[in-house]
Parts: C-alpha cells; structure tokens; sequence
C-alpha cells in the first residue's frame, strides 16, 4: 500500500483519481497551510508520497517517505533537509505558469507597440487622437528570448503563430524536453522553433537583433544584474524590454538611466526590486513603461490548482510503475548548486 498525504487545497477531480488507483491511501491535511509548521507524528509518520509546498518542521519523522512533490517551481525550501541522504526523491512544479507567462509576454508585446498607456491617458482626457503610432503590428518583429526552458518555448510557439521571428539566447544547445511538465499542445518540446540560436558568446549580436527582449532565464549568483549598461546600449532605440523573470537580472541604476535617457523604446516589467514597489519609486512615472505586480504568473492564477496536482497525479502513476518523473530534481540541485 502507498500512502499519499496532501498538504496542499484540494483538486477535487484529481483526488478522486488518487482515492480511486489501487494500492494507493490518500490523506488530506485539514488545514493545508503554505508554510513549515509542525504535523501530528501519527498523520505523517507512515507517509509514503508527501505534496505540499513546504515539508513539516518535523519531516524526520517521516521515515517512510520516498517521494516528495513541491507545488513551486522554486526548490530553495528542500534546501538542507538531508532528502538525498534519506533516499527521498523531489520533484517541483516547473511548467505550471508557462501558459500564462507566455501570454502575459505576447499581451505586453503588443500592447508596448500599440501605445496603450497612450490611448488610456487620451481616454482618461477625452482626447480624440488616431496617430500612426497607435497603429502597430508585432507581425514581423522580431522576438529575442533569453533563455529557452518552458516559458520561453510557449512565447515562442505563439510569437511564430503571430507570424514573428524568433531569436533565443542559450549557454548550451536546445535539447528536447521529454520529463518535465508542459500543459497538453503548448510549447516546444523537441526545440525546433527558433529561427536563429545565438549562444553566450554571440550575446552583443543577439541584442543588436531585437524588436523586442523577453528576460526568460532564472536568477541565480551568476544571473543577477546579467543586463546591465553595456547590454541595455546594445538594444535598438525602437526595441522594447520585458522582464517576467526576476528583477534583479537587470541592473536597477542602468535600467533606470536608459528609460531616462531613451536607449530604448519602453519596457514592460513584472518582477521588480522591491515588494511591494515603493509609491515614490522612478519607475512607476514613465509613460513608456508598463508596471505590473508580479501577476503573470503565480498561485492566484486560476488554473494553478488544477495544473500542479494534475502532475502530482501523473508524478504518483509514474512512481507506482516505476517511470521517470517529471520533473525530479538532482542531487546536485537538492544540494544547492
């Protein structure tokens, strides 16, 4: 018998699916919380297969568990927890936001070209101006993406269906991506959608490319402030720059200084320096710059419920049979590095 614990809120679809697999238990924590705090010894104590988003302070207790599910993409939190050392495979929730991240880029791309800050104010001032500038196509443009994991694939499925050009900026060369989740139709699995790869070497070729710049690579010691004055100089005067990753990739003081001095059309940020951004902070005043508050992706999204316990369901069926997971973190990232 396998013995699942959810200490997530519930996907009623998925737990009947769970309730109904033979050989499978399945307990659900009462009052799931999205923090580490201590369970009672006797609910987790037999636990085979734990889904949550953060282990029990008293996780050691768990001398059955083979397999944990994270509901984050994130995995800092299995930091420390000796689960390598105890035979416990993890497995996070990359892929859950590709789709509205992706779409989050292609409205942002469109709306930049568009001027909608523009038209907003003339409505807000009954102000009766039908400009060329308000007019644009993205048809044609082309789309640099830094970085080319889940998110970057589904903006580029959907920039090529927008009859864009694809440009990606990688360290290694595109590999197919077979054990780790993407919502059925979506993305690029075998990698074969861009048009041009430039690798880190051709970064100075790459910028100087662009119509548009999606930041779509995690921020890690060597990712932090990777855009920074000599970068943001490479972008064209007309190009635009989207961040939906992590603020910190760009440098704060450079990106500031270039929006104030026109080294590039406009920009369109989610993520940011501080949270929430200060009200007195320079980059909610310029015109050119759409601001939004980290919402392109997160556990608010209405479909992240079902999409993260759907691959709970499939990382258990795989578990059961003895297939890969998806998404199974090594023990080089369970260490931290």
């Amino acid at each position: 018998m396998l013995n699942v614990l959810i200490d997530m809120p519930v996907y009623e679809p998925v737990l009947r699916s769970l309730q109904q697999l033979p050989e499978v238990s399945v307990a659900v924590v009462e009052q799931p919380e999205e923090k580490a705090r201590p369970l009672p010894t006797d609910q987790i104590q037999d636990c085979d297969v734990l889904f949550c988003t953060f282990l029990p302070e008293n996780h050691e207790a768990m001398k059955r568990l083979k397999l944990v599910q994270i509901s984050s993409a994130g995995y800092s939190q299995l930091f420390g927890k000796n689960l390598v050392e105890r035979g416990v495979r993890a497995c996070n929730s990359l892929g859950v936001f590709d789709v509205p991240i992706a779409e989050w880029n292609i409205a942002m791309m469109i709306n930049l070209a568009r001027d909608l800050r523009g038209l907003v104010r003339n409505q807000e001032g009954r102000i009766w101006d039908r400009s060329a500038r308000f007019q644009n196509e993205i048809r044609g443009s082309v789309v640099g993406i830094w970085g080319y994991g889940g998110i970057g694939r589904e903006t580029a499925r959907l920039a090529k269906a927008l009859g864009m050009t694809v440009h990606v900026l990688v360290r290694q060369p595109i590999q197919p991506r077979d054990a780790v989740y993407n919502v059925p139709g979506t993305g690029d699995s075998e990698g074969n959608l861009p048009d041009r790869v430039f690798y880190g070497s051709e970064k100075e070729a790459f910028l100087k490319s662009l119509d548009f710049l999606v930041m779509a690579i995690p921020q890690t010691g060597t990712t932090t402030g990777i855009m920074g004055e000599s970068e943001l100089r490479l972008l064209k005067p007309t190009a635009f720059l989207l961040n939906p990753a992590r603020g910190p990739l760009i440098q704060e003081k450079a990106l500031l200084q270039a929006l104030s001095e026109g080294w590039f059309a406009g920009a369109a940020l989610d993520t940011h320096y501080h949270y929430p951004m200060p009200p007195e902070h320079p980059l909610w005043h310029f015109p050119n710059v759409i601001l939004t508050p980290h919402i392109s992706g997160s556990s608010l999204s209405p479909r992240f419920l079902e999409r993260v316990s759907s691959i709970f369901l499939e990382n258990t069926l795989r578990f059961q049979t003895g297939k890969p997971l998806l998404n199974e973190l090594t023990v080089s990232q369970l260490a931290g590095n």
